[in-house]
């Protein structure tokens, strides 16, 4: 129990940081939001600060939503800092896509590139728990990706101004995938 609420502490944080920037409003996502030509001119912090920004109030409850999901699923299966490096290393990941992979896009904000990477850790993480779920959680996530590859995002009410960057979500994936990879190679015994 003790872990959960330790888990409960993490989460319960950085839904906090998400909604404090959302109440700063346009100015919070203006200064923080992934824009490659500002990043280009020397704005790092962008790197990191578009996800933790939101578009719309809408758009920050379905992140939080993720998050409050994954996190009653998910949270026992790794300590605390590894889910916060996971999300860190797929927020890196995503933006790293942008970057090389995807340069038409502009902007881009929103924490569901992150999520899609804890996710892909969280199936990972719950294998040894766990080995149906997390070949469902598994299957579930590459289903949802292969979608929206082919037919274009799920939106779920998203604001039709917001264009959905799906490879955001597969950046992500992959970068939670590699930091759950990692993390749990770095802790087996030599």
């Amino acid at each position: 129990m003790a872990l959960r609420a330790r888990h409960g502490r993490a989460a319960a944080a950085l839904a906090g940081l998400l909604v404090a920037l959302a109440v700063l409003g346009p100015r919070a996502v203006q200064a923080l939001r992934y824009e490659r030509a500002a990043i280009a001119a020397g704005e790092w912090w962008r790197v990191l600060g578009a996800h933790l920004v939101h578009f719309d109030t809408r758009h920050l409850l379905l992140n939080l939503a993720g998050l409050a999901l994954l996190w009653w699923l998910f949270a026992p299966d790794a300590r605390a800092r590894d889910w916060l490096v996971v999300l860190l290393v797929s927020a890196l990941s995503v933006s790293a896509g942008l970057w090389f992979l995807d340069p038409g896009v502009a902007w881009y904000v929103g924490a569901s590139g992150m999520l899609h990477g804890a996710w892909a850790a969280a199936a990972l993480a719950a294998w040894p728990r766990w080995r149906q779920e997390a070949e469902l959680t598994a299957a579930l996530l590459v289903g949802k990706l292969a979608f929206e590859s082919w037919h274009g995002p799920l939106s779920g009410g998203l604001d039709a101004a917001l264009p959905v960057v799906t490879a955001a979500h597969q950046y992500g994936a992959l970068g939670g995938l590699s930091a759950a990879g990692a993390l749990r190679l770095w802790r087996r015994p030599v």
